[in-house]
This record gives C-alpha cells, sequence and structure tokens, in this order.
C-alpha cells in the first residue's frame, strides 16, 4: 500500500491538477514574492540555509586532490540538481506564511509529518540518481577525452582544458550534456516538491503535473530555469557563502511560481 499510495497520492486514484499559462511577467512577480518572503525573517533562513555554502566548500574542499580535479565543475554545476531537495523547507515556510501561521524556522522541519512525505522522498531518490547519473556521465566524457591519468596540479589541469583542442571539447559537449540533465530536472520537478506540500497528489502525478506545466509554458519556464542558473553561479562566486541568500529567496519564489501555474482544487 505504501508504494501505490507513493505513486498514486493519498485518494489511491491518479490525478492531473489543472494548469494556467501563465507570462513571464509572473516569473518575475514570483521571484519578488520569493524576495518578500525571505525579507520578512532573514536571519532564521540565512541560518537554516548556511547548509548550502558549508557544503559548497565542503565540496570545494574534498574535491582539491589532482584525483578529484576533472569532476569538480561537474560537482559544484550538479548541486543545482539537488536544490529542489534541499530547499523543501523553505517551500513549507512560505505555505504557513500564505496562511498566516507561525514561519518560525523550526517548522521548515515539519515536513517530515506531511502526508506525502514518502512521495517526497521518492522523488528525492530520484533527484539524487539523476546527480550521480550526471557525474559519472560527466567523469567518462573526461576519461575518453584525456584517459585514465589523472592531472598533476590544478595548473596543469586549467592548462589541459583551456589550451587544448580535447579540453574545449570537453567544455562544449559536457555544458550541452548537462544542459540536457537541467532540463530534465527542471520539467520533472518545477512544481512538483511544492505541489506534494499542498496537496497529497503522489510522486507520479506531481511529477505529471510539471511536465504538463512545463509543455503549457514553455518560455516562461525556461526563464525561470535561467534565473535559477544565473542565482546559483551568482552565489558561488564568494565561496559560495552568497548561496545562504540566494537560495532561500529562490525557494521562496519557486512555491509562489507553483501557486501560479497550478489551479488549486474546488473549494480552495
Amino acid at each position: 500500500m505504501t508504494a501505490f499510495h507513493v505513486m498514486a497520492g493519498s485518494s489511491a486514484e491518479l490525478v492531473h491538477p489543472g494548469i494556467r499559462k501563465i507570462a513571464v511577467s509572473d516569473v518575475f512577480d514570483a521571484l519578488r514574492l520569493g524576495w518578500e518572503d525571505f525579507r520578512a525573517k532573514p536571519s532564521h533562513y540565512v541560518f537554516l540555509c548556511m547548509i548550502y555554502p558549508i557544503a559548497g566548500v565542503v565540496l570545494a574542499a574534498w574535491s582539491s586532490g589532482a584525483n578529484m580535479l576533472p569532476i569538480l565543475y561537474p560537482l559544484a554545476s550538479g548541486f543545482a540538481l539537488l536544490g529542489p531537495v534541499a530547499a523543501i523547507g523553505l517551500y513549507e515556510i512560505s505555505r504557513r506564511r500564505e496562511l498566516g501561521m507561525n514561519t518560525n524556522w523550526r517548522h521548515a522541519f515539519d515536513v517530515r509529518r506531511s502526508p506525502a512525505f514518502a512521495s517526497i522522498i521518492g522523488l528525492a531518490v530520484m533527484l539524487l540518481a539523476m546527480f550521480v547519473a550526471w557525474l559519472l556521465v560527466a567523469q567518462s566524457l573526461y576519461a575518453q577525452l584525456f584517459g585514465d591519468v589523472p592531472p598533476a596540479s590544478m595548473s596543469a589541469f586549467f592548462n589541459q582544458v583551456v589550451g587544448t583542442e580535447q579540453g574545449w571539447n570537453l567544455i562544449l559537449v559536457g555544458n550541452a550534456i548537462g544542459l540536457v540533465f537541467a532540463i530534465i530536472v527542471l520539467s520533472s520537478v518545477v512544481v512538483a516538491f511544492p505541489l506534494l506540500l499542498d496537496r497529497d497528489v503522489g510522486a507520479v502525478a506531481a511529477i505529471d503535473t510539471s511536465i504538463r506545466a512545463t509543455l503549457a509554458n514553455p518560455v516562461p519556464v525556461a526563464v525561470w530555469g535561467l534565473i535559477v542558473a544565473g542565482g546559483l553561479v551568482l552565489g558561488s562566486i564568494p565561496v559560495f557563502v552568497g548561496l545562504a541568500v540566494i537560495m532561500p529567496i529562490l525557494g521562496h519564489a519557486t512555491w509562489h511560481l507553483y501557486r501560479k501555474l497550478v489551479i488549486p482544487p474546488m473549494g480552495k
């Protein structure tokens, strides 16, 4: 029964929430509302989201050895694939603020009591699998172009990447593959996690709703994806510290984007 519940939700039927057509201006309005949520109690959110810069620094330090240099960039960029999971607590805070409930940062952990928690875990595992697949593909591409011998040093690796034909092939092909992974994840979960927090519809319905929302609004969703990508790059530049501000704003904005894209059930 638990597995079926994950697939179909509490009603034991696959539901198809309605989708709205939105404009690019709605995307920026969602971003504005996300900023307002963040501004309401920023100290709480910065404290909660310090995990992002800490995780980034740990990833960089762990990858600083020559053996790990080839996957440093895939690790940092692939971190965005796990962003929707890491921001679940922020969606919950925005949901509570919308309902006029207590928004203390501790309530970010109330997600574990959600009726849809099993479905949320299922989607999280799917994204983790995508992250691992991206790392394996990136490592395989590097090995095909440069062999299995790791670079001798950071400077040697840099010269190898930007100073050789194989290096430019790595940059172009690697980023193209990364774009495919990003599009798949964005279209699959753009509203999936907020939907599960709001309505226990099951993981399959959440993914289906995200895909339908993307197909109905390709330009606004693409703009949202660019905003997220740009924000993550901007937040990562100062040793990942900026993510402590960028991530909560994007997380809150995701909730409001969900509200704009998905029609609530009758009576709500």
